[in-house]
């Protein structure tokens, strides 16, 4: 929607209490309450609805002056209070969404082609005397390409551990005192089950860690 087209939405929405005098009110600013997603303006939909019924219930009662009063009252908060009040709030409800933050779509990019690295050398690393010739998974050691993060966890130091996501000191401990007993491991799966690690990290790991011979 352009922004003249969108102005002009935005003025016939504000101009609809006015246009029916305040009974469609209520259903005007059941539209902010959806779009804003606020309690405060599902409060507002219930106040002029409760204002609606109040008035209209002293409409048909027994002709009386303060079922006057009261009906006259009503009509002139839903009729010109609520156009008044839609007008207020009329560039709010259709603003349009905040651009992204800058550098958020080159890093999306960035994170998406690391991952796309990870994939590569995993599949290169199936190949154990390929995977050591490049250094797949040993951010440790000189090497002249990207894996994209993988981390080999049979053979890599403790501060490499220590980097992975969810790592603390008792846990790179644990995995190093259960891969010197088991000589090494051979999935994420075997991994969390020997060194007892938080189950929530199994998927998390899985995206960063081979497990070469």
């Amino acid at each position: 929607m352009g922004r003249r087209t969108r102005t002009a939405v935005s003025v016939i929405w504000a101009l609809v209490p006015l246009i029916t005098a305040g009974i469609a009110t209520t259903l005007v600013f059941v539209f902010p309450a959806i779009r804003l997603r606020k309690a405060i303006h599902w409060l507002v939909v219930a106040g002029y609805l409760a204002l609606t019924v109040t008035g209209f219930a002293t409409a048909s009662s027994p002709d009386s002056s303060a079922g006057r009063n009261v009906f006259a009252a009503a009509i002139v908060v839903l009729w010109l209070g609520g156009t008044a009040h839609a007008f207020a709030i009329r560039s709010r409800v259709f603003a349009t969404q905040p651009p992204l933050a800058p550098g958020y779509e080159g890093a999306v990019r960035m994170a998406t082609g690391r991952r796309e690295l990870r994939t590569a050398a995993r599949e290169t690393a199936r190949d154990p005397v390929m995977a050591w010739e490049l250094r797949i998974g040993r951010p440790d050691l000189p090497r002249g390409f990207d894996d994209g993060g993988l981390v080999d966890v049979n053979h890599v130091p403790p501060y490499v551990l220590a980097q992975l996501p969810g790592m603390n000191a008792e846990l790179v401990d644990r995995i190093l005192r259960t891969r010197e007993q088991c000589g090494g491991f051979t999935s994420v799966e075997e991994l969390s089950a020997l060194a007892e690690l938080p189950p929530t990290l199994t998927e998390t790991l899985g995206e960063y860690v081979i497990f070469l011979p």
